[in-house]
């Protein structure tokens, strides 16, 4: 991978620069531990252009949110799509992700952990967060009256996989999730 600003490639914007490197070290790191200065540095941007485009870190952390939402549903969508797309498809996805060597669970859980007392709005954006992914989730689903019951419930467990997943116990995660999928697919008729 070029970094930014070689010869074959444009100048990655500020702003753009800013999100990239919030997003690998509050992602990585934790929020509450990186502090402004690290991201001013690592974006290699002044304090002057990162007050300009995010006057305050609370700004710089929603945003960060928003960027990582946007990112990882689309990653999610395409790799679902690429196991096939149907309900078979959430296992081999989640496994991926569990074994990317980045992983380090649920940005939303993670930061609403963190900050969702202290920024409110931290909760608001992962609620809508999750209930993106519980969407596309009840895409998956096989019709029926229950669906949204389903894709509900298979939402809180694919949360708790990430958890255990982040303590290390991801092959035990993905194996009881496949039973309470399993389960779910055996009451389908309803």
């Amino acid at each position: 991978m070029r970094t930014a600003g070689t010869h074959s490639e444009p100048q990655v914007p500020a702003r753009e620069r800013i999100l990239l490197a919030a997003h690998a070290l509050f992602y990585g790191n934790g929020i509450r531990a990186t502090g402004i200065d690290r991201v001013i540095a690592t974006a290699g941007v002044t304090k002057v252009t990162f007050y300009r485009h995010f006057p305050s870190k609370n700004d710089l952390v929603l945003a960060f949110l928003e960027y990582r939402h946007e990112r990882w549903m689309a990653w999610f969508a395409q790799t679902l799509e690429r196991y096939g797309g149907g309900v078979n498809a959430l296992l081999p996805t989640l496994n991926e992700w569990f074994a990317a060597a980045d992983f380090r669970g649920c940005a939303f859980i993670n930061s609403v952990g963190e900050l969702g007392d202290a920024l409110p709005e931290v909760r608001e954006v992962a609620r809508r967060h999750k209930q993106d992914m519980t969407d596309a989730i009840a895409k998956l689903l096989p019709p029926s009256a229950m669906r949204e019951r389903y894709a509900r419930a298979v939402a809180v467990a694919v949360d708790g996989a990430v958890v255990h997943a982040q303590f290390g116990e991801a092959d035990a995660a993905l194996r009881a999730l496949e039973i309470i999928l399993e389960a779910s697919w055996a009451q389908k008729g309803d």
